[in-house]
């Protein structure tokens, strides 16, 4: 049977097509991530940036509210960029009313209030007063406060006006008049936050951001450091399918090459290549990166090389071996040596090339199996730093207690992208086996 005659039986197999279809996905997702996130700007979402500040803090995915029919709110931001300001100079200065409208219909209070001002080019510090008014007509005064450069008034954490209201303000500041805390109902509409600024100086910069932070984000939820867990999720698939494949390859084009060398030359050759198989069989795997990691660094392009490095001499060369030794004697064989074929001509192209299509259903499902070593080492807290990966995830809502707090999706969203991923390349690999290896076709 050809190679490509047995490749082409694969769409008689459906957990050969199921298996393909999940790896094309995981593919397409890794190309339209590198795309559409470079790896700075993964790197500046994951670790910090500006958008954290807009996002609220351990949110679960909005489809997954909307299944059970709830209405829980999505975070809104209102600026004062798309506000009508009207502007009152005076002799020295400037005064500003900044009215920003808030149409709130969600069915639940949101997480947290957050006020965030901006004053730029100011020698003096502007001077901001408060006002909240609500549907039904009623004005609360929130104070009075001067604005730094760079300046945030957490509205929530504001314990005077959780005593005038008798809740906490972010669920106050939208309740029905006279609710009871806990039996608070919301009261949907148009709000309005008022900023009556003094400005102590002409053409000088004055912003304001109101974010209402919602208790939903996103396809993937949010963490405790408010980071959108998309990122990980997303650029942990190219990260995992590298490791993998890079690893698989690797172990096991280098190991192939060894067990040929090793056969073809045997003798003191053959005998130092098994004494070292045998004394790198027994040494643990996990246990050295564990070490590597603990007392050298967490690279994630590190732990790939040690990795490699330990798979050459694996049992993979005894298997390996068995299958080259009757070809050492092969009739072909001899026929090259008589035309003059060297050495590396003969193991590369007479000696390998006759096992590789055996070879390949153990690739596949070589490679899930490096996937799940780099996420375990992640899970372990010996990932690496830099990169958003799966495992990096777990750890976090491991180390978070994600479970204990109910924040299911944290733990359940990047388990899911690993069981699909050794799933995809399972039934792959089994079919393929079943294809390529001989006893088996007959079954």
């Amino acid at each position: 049977m050809g190679r490509f005659a047995a490749l082409s039986e694969l769409r008689n197999y459906p957990s050969a097509v199921v298996g393909m279809a999940i790896i094309a996905f995981l593919i397409a997702l890794s190309v339209y991530t590198v795309i559409t996130i470079p790896y700075a700007d993964a790197l500046d979402k994951w670790r910090g940036g500006e958008q954290w500040r807009l996002h609220p803090v351990n949110a679960s995915p909005v489809w997954a509210d909307r299944l059970t029919g709830g209405r829980a709110p999505e975070t809104q931001v209102v600026s004062s960029r798309d506000a009508a300001i009207e502007r009152q100079p005076f002799e020295g200065g400037e005064r500003l009313h900044i009215p920003l409208q808030v149409n709130y219909q969600a069915g639940d209070f949101p997480s947290e209030m957050t006020l965030f001002l901006s004053a730029e080019g100011h020698e003096r510090e502007p001077f901001a007063r408060l006002v909240w008014r609500t549907p039904d007509g009623r004005e609360l005064a929130l104070g009075g406060t001067r604005v730094a450069t760079q300046d945030r008034v957490s509205i929530s954490q504001d314990r005077s006006l959780e005593q005038r209201l008798g809740l906490v303000p972010h669920i106050g500041l939208l309740a029905t008049p006279d609710s009871e805390p806990g039996a608070a109902e919301v009261l949907t509409g148009d709000y309005e936050l008022t900023l009556d600024v003094i400005l102590f100086q002409e053409d000088a910069g004055f912003e304001a951001d109101l974010v209402l932070y919602g208790r939903v984000h996103g396809l993937a939820g949010t963490d405790h450091q408010r980071r959108d867990l998309m990122v990980a999720l997303m650029w942990g698939t190219p990260v995992a399918l590298a490791f993998g494949l890079l690893a698989a390859v690797g172990t096991t084009i280098t190991t192939l090459i060894i067990a040929a060398t090793g056969v073809w030359f045997g003798g003191w050759v053959d005998a130092t290549i098994q004494r070292l198989t045998e004394v790198n069989m027994i040494l643990p795997l996990l246990p050295i990166l564990v070490m590597v990691g603990t007392l050298y660094s967490t690279s994630i392009w590190l732990m790939l090389g040690v990795v490699v490095a330990l798979g050459i001499f694996s049992a993979g060369i005894k298997m390996y071996r068995a299958m080259l030794l009757p070809l050492r004697q092969a009739a072909y064989i001899e026929a090259a040596l008589a035309y003059g074929a060297g050495n590396t001509r003969i193991i590369l192209r007479y000696m390998i090339p006759r096992i590789l299509p055996v070879l390949i259903p153990t690739f596949v499902t070589l490679i899930p199996t490096f996937v799940f070593l780099e996420a375990s080492l992640a899970v372990l807290g010996l990932g690496d730093p830099v990169l958003p990966t799966w495992g990096k995830v777990l750890n976090d809502a491991q180390s978070e207690s994600a479970l204990y707090s109910q924040y299911y999706y944290w733990v359940l969203s990047p388990a899911f992208l690993l069981m699909l991923t050794g799933l995809g390349f399972a039934m792959l690999g089994f079919a393929l086996d079943r294809i390529f290896n001989p006893r088996l076709r007959a079954l």
